[in-house]
């Protein structure tokens, strides 16, 4: 069989990140793996990061490492610490053997946690009841806020020893520094809250922190809401201010997502929640509850929002029109040709997970000629799994029950 490779592809050619050269433009986005169990490195995921760095990024990320205990939203999650880095550095040294450049996502959950999991009473921008764990929230107060901000800065000290390149600073999908920023979950009357300028108060402070401890060395990147999803969030307008004061803090890209985990949750990552996956895989004793609701009112609860490829391109396009600094483009990238039109309008990566998880040979594919289009058809199945197990495409899973195998086709037979 012919094969016919476009070899001068932009997707390709190589591009900066701050002081970090990529050997092309692909980057394994920080979609949650929930491998790190016990909050620690594990072979599964140093096995997947391994072959997704074989399979031809330029760069993969490691996903939502908490800066300190009480920013753990997961059993899996990493939780950045003294002990965990020799088994990074472990990962970082295989990732850099098949030439491909390490991230690491740092952040902190804020209010989207459980005393069980955090070991604490769950923390916010603004105290009260987050229905989604369900618990109590306590207001952080100001001593804690600055703490909290240095805690990033030791994270992107302690993720250099571990061999990262690059760090990525979680700043939406309503997690804590998101928090802040929305007026949704930021209720407060002092001089962290009110005004975007206020709003923007503890974002300033982390990223003084992150560029301090970055030095000359790392690069840094910043993942920020283009709006939050519903009507009392934040709008384009005000992300768009947001945006534009990362760019003045120094930060050496911005990576384009949207949505909030607590309240608009698909309009993080399009089409439809598998509710009979997610209940299926969720302990009976720890989620009775959950599962009871998502029976009842799943559907109100996460509700569909329709995928396109490219579904973030056009909003993307005002923050490329607004700003200088390079832009990651991360939503919903199937398609070489799509692929190719982001990298034309003036993106400078491409992030993307789930095609990854579909195939982690998918770039050397794409390059070779071997295909245009990635496998994945979104029934969002890794998803629906990924609360409560390794995140997983059900192509790679046996025996799936007949009840799911009949959600997936339905899911990808109304795209």
């Amino acid at each position: 069989m012919l094969k016919f490779v476009k070899m001068d592809s932009p997707i390709f050619t190589p591009c900066r990140i701050g002081p970090v050269t990529l050997k092309n433009r692909v980057i394994r986005s920080a979609a949650f793996e929930n491998m790190a169990y016990g909050n620690s490195p594990s072979k599964d995921l140093f096995d997947y990061h391994t072959a997704v760095a074989r399979g031809g990024v330029g760069m993969t990320t490691v996903a939502y490492a908490a800066v300190c205990r009480s920013g753990l939203s997961f059993d899996g999650q990493l939780w950045m610490r003294e002990e965990i880095i020799p088994e990074l550095r472990k990962l970082t040294d295989s990732v850099h053997s098949y030439g491909a450049k390490a991230s690491i996502q740092l952040g902190h959950c804020g209010n989207m946690t459980h005393r069980a999991t955090c070991k604490c009473t769950p923390v916010g921008a603004s105290g009260g009841f987050n229905i989604y764990s369900p618990t109590i929230v306590r207001k952080l107060r100001r001593d804690e806020i600055a703490d909290l901000a240095r805690k990033f800065g030791d994270s992107v000290r302690l993720a250099r020893r571990a061999g990262f390149d690059c760090v990525e600073i979680h700043a939406g999908h309503g997690y804590l520094i998101s928090q802040f920023l929305s007026p949704y979950t930021n209720r407060r009357h002092d001089e962290f809250g009110g005004s975007l300028q206020n709003r923007m108060r503890f974002m300033e402070m982390v990223m003084k922190e992150v560029m301090e401890a970055a030095g000359d060395d790392m690069g840094v990147l910043v993942k920020v809401n283009m709006h939050d999803g519903f009507r009392g969030g934040m709008q384009t307008d005000e992300c768009i201010k947001v945006a534009q004061e990362l760019e003045r803090l120094g930060a050496h890209a911005l990576v384009l997502s949207a949505g909030f985990v607590s309240k608009a949750p698909m309009e993080v990552m399009r089409g439809a929640m598998p509710l009979k996956t997610l209940a299926y895989y969720m302990d009976m004793k720890s989620f009775w509850w959950l599962k009871a609701m998502l029976r009842l009112i799943g559907r109100i609860l996460i509700p569909t929002v329709p995928y396109s490829e490219g579904y973030f391109l056009e909003e993307a396009k005002k923050f490329r029109a607004a700003l200088t600094m390079p832009l990651v483009y991360v939503g919903g990238l199937v398609s070489k040709q799509k692929m190719e039109e982001v990298l034309e309008a003036g993106f400078t990566g491409l992030q993307m997970a789930r095609a990854l998880v579909h195939d982690t040979d998918f770039v050397n594919k794409l390059k070779e000629g071997e295909l245009e289009c990635s496998g994945c058809r979104h029934s969002n199945y890794c998803i629906g799994r990924m609360y409560t197990l390794e995140m997983k495409c059900h192509h790679c899973v046996d025996n799936l029950p007949k009840k799911l195998q009949k959600e997936i086709q339905k899911a990808e037979n109304t795209k």
